[in-house]
């Protein structure tokens, strides 16, 4: 079976004063929080949104658990604290 070809990815880097621009224009800023039972697939859609942001690659979502940052979480393969991230998205 043929393997498709992956998009190039893109990584997005900004300035300091470009991430303040961004962050002083409240009515660009969407909170929102993943909340499912235990393996739903948080941490897959979490890392998914992360790799469409360009912050880490596409083939690695799912596997990557970057919210994962605590080392118990990661030797034990399960979230126990929440996590924060911002995302830049350009529509």
């Amino acid at each position: 079976r043929p393997r498709l070809a992956m998009p190039k990815q893109i990584m997005v880097n900004f300035t300091i004063e470009e991430l303040r621009g961004i962050m002083d224009k409240p009515d660009n800023i969407r909170n929102m929080s993943v909340i499912a039972h235990v393996d739903h697939g948080k941490s897959t859609l979490t890392d998914s949104l992360i790799a469409k942001a360009g912050i880490i690659a596409q083939a690695k979502a799912g596997d990557a658990r970057y919210t994962d940052t605590r080392k118990d979480e990661q030797e034990r393969g399960i979230t126990i604290k929440s996590t924060g991230v911002s995302l830049y998205y350009k529509y």
